[in-house]
């Protein structure tokens, strides 16, 4: 970034303006090299405003909300991050067909827990899926028969050339962890986003709630990771191939195939993002040659390469 947009990045943003920030605190796997700046958005108006400047100075920027999902290269990012901690949640509950609008930057856990405590399901398979839930509606998010497909109703989004939009979920153009947006990248920013809920027994969307909470962390392994690594394919589980290529507990570097869920990538103590890309290359290298299946990331690498 050259001196002259640095200065009036300072300018406009002020001390919201952090410089050369290592990412690893700011992703689920804790990997990461420096961005060029870094700023923080703690509502939609400041996330919109932050995006149009930087549309304004032809800045290039990276939009995080929780982290989850993504591989930040260890060179880093050139350009801005813009970190989302617009955590606005609204519900409706009195209506027959109860709804919430949240901000992209409320995680799923949170809105999944507020919805159980007013009596309100739908949410139950979210409550211990990583992330925010901008990145969740960008990459239809779910878990246990659940995802954002089924759940969102409409997407309030800003396009740098059209304004802000709102969009209804058939716009989405939804499949298995992907969207239009995942798959064209066009230069947009989702600002919040609307969900049906429907009326229950509170004890029971509780139990229900725990007992998925419990499923998950007794298949999946804690400590730091970007999540699930590969898409599932067709009729086939990403982990069961990768564990049958022999590769469950294999390591380079600090990057190691978890030994409990061999879709599961772990830093194991400051891994380096080129020891976790070699890692990925070996997993779908193995599984192709072994088993004639193209394993593809459900993770977005992100930075300089």
């Amino acid at each position: 970034m050259d001196a002259s947009t640095l200065s009036e990045l300072r300018t406009y943003f002020g001390d919201r303006l952090q410089e050369d920030v290592p990412l690893s605190g700011y992703t689920s796997a804790r990997i990461g090299g420096p961005a060029d700046a870094l700023v923080f958005a703690r509502s939609t108006d400041e996330l919109g405003q932050a995006a149009k400047k930087l549309w304004e100075l032809d800045v290039p920027f990276v939009l995080l909300g929780g982290g989850s999902n993504v591989l930040v290269s260890d060179k880093g990012v050139r350009g801005v991050v813009l970190v989302n901690r617009a955590r606005l949640v609204r519900f409706n509950s009195q209506s027959e067909t109860p709804t919430l609008q949240a901000e992209s930057g409320a995680t799923l856990n949170d809105i999944a827990q507020r919805a159980v405590r007013l009596g309100l399901g739908g949410l139950e398979w979210a409550a211990a899926v990583p992330g925010s839930l901008g990145g969740a509606v960008y990459g239809n998010a779910g878990a246990f028969d659940g995802d954002m497909a089924a759940t969102v109703t409409s997407v309030r989004l800003l396009h740098r050339q059209k304004g802000e939009q709102t969009w209804p979920v058939e716009k989405m153009e939804y499949g298995y962890r992907t969207s239009v947006l995942k798959r064209t990248h066009p230069p947009a920013v989702i600002l919040s986003a609307q969900m049906v809920l429907a009326k229950a027994d509170r004890q029971e969307i509780r139990s229900k709630m725990d007992k998925l909470i419990g499923l998950r962390r007794g298949s999946q392994p804690a400590g730091a990771s970007m999540g699930s690594m590969f898409k599932n394919p067709p009729g086939e589980f990403a982990g069961r191939l990768i564990e049958a290529a022999g590769l469950k507990g294999k390591r380079i570097g600090n990057a190691a195939i978890s030994n409990q869920h061999a879709n599961f990538f772990m830093n194991d103590h400051e891994t380096r993002a080129a020891d976790m890309l070699k890692l990925i290359e070996l997993a779908q290298k193995s599984v192709l040659d072994q088993f004639g299946i193209q394993l593809e990331l459900e993770v977005e690498l992100i930075g300089e390469w």
